[in-house]
């Protein structure tokens, strides 16, 4: 109890203290706030970055929906790698649309958003080290990443999405990742930490 007391007088002391600094000078409270604005992002730079949010999710919204109405299919395309077994290619050919469907909805919805951002990111890092690898031991595929659409594209076109989506990726977690650091932002520093 006594020592509570000491607490309390210690605080009082402190509050008098600052009370009767210098007024000029800025409280901490004051360069907290200060140093909080200059860490916000404009809203033109938070335009941009929920522009590339939208853009990633309805991409693989989309590349996810296709593939759900036809899992057999996809599962070709997976098998075409010549990295797994039929059996693995069937199961991933029936889990990862609907997984890359929620992970586009966690972008829009910012709910689980930095997990749908990781996960998206791990799939398109994994596909694209598969494309390559499956191009240097001579394999001819399609990635069958958007259906019948994407067939007859080319292996640069199919790298040069999986790559702008990559950077669109790492840059939504990188910016992520620099508001949930600052505290600042908003529902995307709440959103980051669901």
């Amino acid at each position: 109890m006594a020592q509570a007391k000491q607490m309390r007088g210690q605080r009082s002391t402190l509050n008098a203290q600052r009370s009767t600094s210098n007024s000029d000078e800025p409280h901490s409270s004051e360069v907290d706030k200060l140093s909080a604005i200059s860490h916000q992002p404009s809203l033109g730079w938070q335009f941009a970055l929920r522009s590339v949010e939208f853009i990633v999710a309805i991409i693989f919204i989309y590349a996810g929906a296709i593939k759900v109405w036809d899992p057999i299919g996809f599962a070709n395309d997976i098998d075409n790698y010549k990295m797994l077994p039929w059996a693995v290619s069937v199961r991933l050919a029936f889990y990862l649309p609907w997984l890359e469907i929620l992970c586009g909805l966690a972008l829009i919805t910012r709910r689980l958003y930095l997990g749908g951002l990781s996960i998206l990111t791990a799939l398109v890092s994994v596909f694209i080290v598969a494309s390559i690898v499956a191009k240097a031991r001579g394999l001819d595929i399609s990635c069958g990443c958007f259906g019948h659409a994407s067939k007859n594209w080319s292996f640069t076109t199919h790298l040069a999405l999986d790559f702008g989506l990559l950077s669109g990726l790492v840059l939504l977690l990188c910016s992520s990742w620099r508001i949930s650091v600052h505290g600042t932002g908003g529902t995307r520093a709440v959103a980051s930490q669901e």
